[in-house]
C-alpha cells in the first residue's frame, strides 16, 4: 500500500479551503488546482482513504457544480471506464465521484434523490463493467492506451471500493450479466467466457444458491462439459480417454456436450476432441454430440460427407465455437440449398490475401499456430450462417455492415459466402449502384476511422469494403431533397427491400416533417391490426435515433426490424436486431429493451411496439399495402408515441406538422 506524506495533505486542504473562499471570478482555476491534488491523492491507498473522508465536504463546497457529476442521481455506470480512461482531469473528477457514491452507499451521507440502495447498486454496475481495474487485470488495449500513473489510479481506487463494499450483489450482478450475455447468442464469446473465468477464479460457486447452481452450469459448459472431461482433464488425456472408451461411455459424452453447447450457446475445447474423434470411431453419435433436432438429424444424413470434412478440416480446440454454428445450420436445413453447398465446396480451396490474412489472425486475442487463418475464416462463416442474429458491431460505426452481414446470412447466404470468398482472396469488392460498379479499393474511406478488431472474423473480412462502399452510395444519393437511405438500403441489401420509404426527418431542413402522418403510415405497415394481421417476410432495415439513459439525443443507427408479434403476456412488441454488440441499453424515459423473457429468439432485442415507434425516424414499407390502415390508427397512439418522441430526441430539432406525408 502507498503512502501519503503530510505535506500532500497539508497542501491538499489548503487548496480546498482557497476553492471554498473563491470568488465566481477564480473557482474554476482554484477548482483545476484541487483537482491536481485530488490526483497526487489517488496514487495512494491512504490518500484515497483521506479523499474518502473529504468527499462530502468537498461536494457541499461545490467541487462538482456545473459538471458532469453534479447530479449523482443521474450518473451511468457503463461511463466510468471512458472516463477513467480519459485521464486527468477526467479521471479526478470521476474519482472523487465514486468516492462520494462509496458515502451514499454507507449512509455516511445522504442524497435527496439518491437512496443508499441505489448508491450501491450504482457501485455494484461500476464494479461489473470495469472489472480489468477491479482485479488489475487489464486487457491488452487497456494497457496501450492508458498512461502507468492512470492505471494505479485506477487499480487504487477499485481496490479501496472493494474493501469497503460487501460483493455479494457484484457476485449477483456478475451472474446475471454472463447469463443475459449468453442469452443473445452472440458469435464472439470472448467477454462471456472471461467473465466466466474470472468468477470461476475469484468467487465460491459451490453453494446451492439459485445464482450458484445457474452460473455453474456456464462453468460446466466450458471447463466441465461432461465426467469425462472432469476425470481426465487436458487434451491429451481426454483424448487417450475417449480411444479407451467404450460406445455407451462416448454415447454419455456425447449427450453432456451436446446438452451443455445448447443450454448456453457456448463450446467447450473438449467438444471438438470428441466430435471429431466419434467422426472416425462412431459417426452415429454426431446428431447427439451437436444435439441435433429432427430436422437437423435429417440434413445430417443426408450431407454427412460434407459436414464431415468441414469439422475435420476446420474444428479444433481453438476453433471449437463453430461447433455450435455448425449444429444450428444444419437444424435450419442450410446444407439441403445447393449454392450454399457449393459455396462452402469453393470458400474450402480458397488461397487468401496476404492483408486479409493480417487482419484475421490480429482479430484474434491468442490465435493457435496450428490453425490457418482459413480454418478461422470457415468456422466464422459457419458461425455467422448459423448465428445470423450473433452479428455485432462493437465500438464502430459501421451498424449498416453488420445489419447487411445478419440480412443476407438469414435471406442470402450463398450471396454471403461468395462475397466473402471474393473479398478473402482480392481483398476488394464490386457492388453495383444505378448503372455504377463501385470498387472498393477505388474508394476513399468510409465511416470507419480506425478499425476495431473486436469483431467476428466475417465482420474482420468484410466491414473494410462494405463500409466504404456504403458510404459512396450515400454521398451519390445525397442532395435528391430525401434521406439517402431511401435508395442505398435496396440496392445495398437486396430487392427484397420495399420501395415504399417513410422518413420524419428532413435532411435539409434537419426538422421533423409530419410526425402523426409518418407514425400512422409506420403502424399500418407493422401493427397487426392495422395491416391486416400481415407478418413481415424479409427483416425492414430501421434507422432510429439513439438516446441516452436521459432520453437525450445521441445520434442515429442502423438496425433491423425482424418481426411485430405478440408478447407470451399479451403486449404487441418489435422484435429487433440491435447489432451493437449489447441489446438492453438503456434509452431513457423507461424505454428499456429486453433480450430474454418477452418472447425474444436468441440474438433479438424487444420493445412494446409504441416504445420502439418513438425511436424509429425511417424505414421501408409498401405503399399500396398501407393504405386500408391509415384511418383505422388511433389519434390517442399517435399522440402517445409523440409525446415520447418530442420529450427525448425530438428537442434537438424543429418540428413541422405542415408537410404532409400521405
Amino acid at each position: 500500500m502507498g503512502l501519503t506524506t503530510d505535506k500532500v495533505f497539508n497542501n491538499f486542504d489548503q487548496s480546498l479551503q482557497e476553492f471554498i473562499d473563491s470568488g465566481a471570478l477564480t473557482k474554476q482555476e482554484k477548482a483545476t488546482k484541487l483537482a491536481s491534488h485530488i490526483d497526487i491523492l489517488s496514487l495512494t491507498r491512504s490518500g484515497l482513504a483521506y479523499l474518502y473522508s473529504k468527499s462530502s465536504e468537498l461536494d457541499q463546497a461545490g467541487f462538482f457544480k456545473g459538471t458532469s457529476w453534479s447530479d449523482p442521481d443521474k450518473l451511468v455506470p457503463y461511463l466510468v471506464k471512458g472516463t477513467l480512461k480519459h485521464g486527468h482531469p477526467s479521471s479526478s473528477f470521476e474519482t472523487l465521484s465514486e468516492l462520494r457514491m462509496l458515502r451514499y452507499a454507507k449512509g455516511e451521507a445522504h442524497h435527496e434523490a439518491l437512496s443508499t440502495e441505489d448508491a450501491q447498486s450504482f457501485l455494484e454496475e461500476v464494479i461489473v463493467h470495469n472489472l480489468e481495474f477491479a482485479l488489475r487485470e487489464p486487457s491488452e488495449e487497456t494497457r496501450m492506451k492508458m498512461p502507468e500513473r492512470e492505471l494505479k489510479k485506477a487499480f487504487n481506487l477499485f481496490g479501496f471500493i472493494m474493501s469497503e463494499l460487501t460483493l455479494t450483489g457484484v457476485y449477483e450482478k456478475l451472474v446475471d450479466e454472463v447469463r443475459l450475455i449468453c442469452e443473445q447468442r452472440p458469435i464472439r464469446t470472448q467477454k462471456a467466457r472471461e467473465l466466466i473465468s474470472l468468477v470461476n477464479r475469484r468467487f465460491d460457486t459451490s453453494g446451492d444458491s439459485e445464482n450458484d447452481q445457474v452460473i455453474r452450469v456456464y462453468i460446466n459448459a466450458l471447463y466441465a462439459p461432461s465426467q469425462g472431461s472432469i476425470q481426465h482433464e487436458g487434451k491429451e488425456n481426454y483424448l487417450r480417454f475417449l480411444k479407451a472408451a467404450d460406445e455407451t461411455t462416448l454415447a454419455s459424452e456425447a449427450h453432456e456436450m451436446g446438452e451443455h453447447m445448447n443450454a448456453t450457446g457456448l463450446v467447450s475445447g473438449y467438444h471438438a476432441i470428441l466430435l471429431r474423434h466419434i467422426l472416425h470411431s462412431n459417426s452415429n453419435l454426431v446428431p447427439i454430440c451437436l444435439d441435433l433436432n429432427d430436422r437437423g438429424i435429417a440434413e445430417w444424413e443426408k450431407f454427412h460427407e460434407l459436414v464431415s470434412t468441414l469439422i475435420l478440416e476446420t474444428v479444433s480446440w481453438d476453433n471449437c465455437q463453430c461447433i455450435y454454428g455448425l449444429a444450428r445450420m444444419l437444424g435450419k436445413n442450410l446444407f439441403s440449398r445447393r449454392a450454399v453447398r457449393v459455396g462452402l465446396e469453393n470458400l474450402r480451396r480458397i488461397k487468401v490475401n496476404h492483408q486479409v490474412e493480417k487482419r484475421i489472425l490480429k482479430s484474434l486475442k491468442a490465435p493457435d499456430r496450428e490453425v490457418t487463418a482459413l480454418q478461422y475464416l470457415i468456422g466464422g462463416t459457419i458461425k455467422v450462417l448459423g448465428q445470423p442474429l450473433g452479428v455485432g458491431q462493437g465500438n464502430n460505426p459501421t451498424c449498416q455492415s453488420a445489419r447487411g452481414i445478419s440480412m443476407w446470412s438469414q435471406h442470402s447466404p450463398a450471396k454471403l459466402i461468395d462475397m466473402i470468398i471474393t473479398v478473402t482472396t482480392q481483398n476488394n469488392l464490386i457492388m453495383r449502384f444505378e448503372n455504377q460498379n463501385l470498387i472498393s479499393n477505388h474508394l476513399t474511406k468510409g465511416l470507419l476511422d480506425q478499425m476495431d478488431y473486436n469483431l467476428d472474423v466475417v465482420s474482420v473480412v468484410l466491414v473494410p469494403h462494405l463500409d466504404k462502399i456504403y458510404n459512396e452510395m450515400m454521398k451519390l444519393s445525397t442532395g435528391r431533397l430525401d434521406d439517402p437511405h431511401k435508395w442505398v438500403n435496396p440496392a445495398m441489401y437486396g430487392q427484397w427491400i420495399q420501395v415504399g420509404f417513410a422518413s420524419c426527418y428532413d435532411y435539409m431542413s434537419n426538422s421533423i416533417m409530419d410526425f402523426p402522418g409518418y407514425v400512422r403510415i409506420f403502424y399500418a405497415s407493422f401493427y397487426p391490426d392495422f395491416n391486416g394481421n400481415q407478418q413481415m417476410v424479409y427483416p425492414n432495415p430501421v434507422g432510429i435515433f439513439i438516446t441516452s439513459n436521459k432520453g437525450d439525443m445521441i445520434g442515429f443507427h442502423a438496425i433491423s426490424l425482424l418481426r411485430v408479434e405478440e408478447s407470451p403476456s399479451g403486449e404487441i412488441r418489435a422484435y429487433f436486431l440491435n447489432p451493437n454488440n449489447e441489446g438492453r441499453q438503456d434509452w431513457g424515459q423507461d424505454i428499456w429493451p429486453s433480450v430474454h423473457g418477452n418472447g425474444e429468439k436468441q440474438g433479438e432485442s424487444s420493445l412494446p411496439f409504441y416504445q420502439f415507434a418513438a425511436r424509429v425516424y425511417a424505414f421501408h414499407y409498401s405503399p399500396l399495402d398501407v393504405k386500408n390502415g391509415l384511418d383505422k390508427v388511433p389519434t390517442e397512439e399517435v399522440e402517445r408515441v409523440e409525446k415520447l418522441a418530442r420529450e427525448s430526441w425530438g428537442k434537438s430539432y424543429i418540428w413541422n406538422q405542415q408537410t404532409k406525408l400521405w
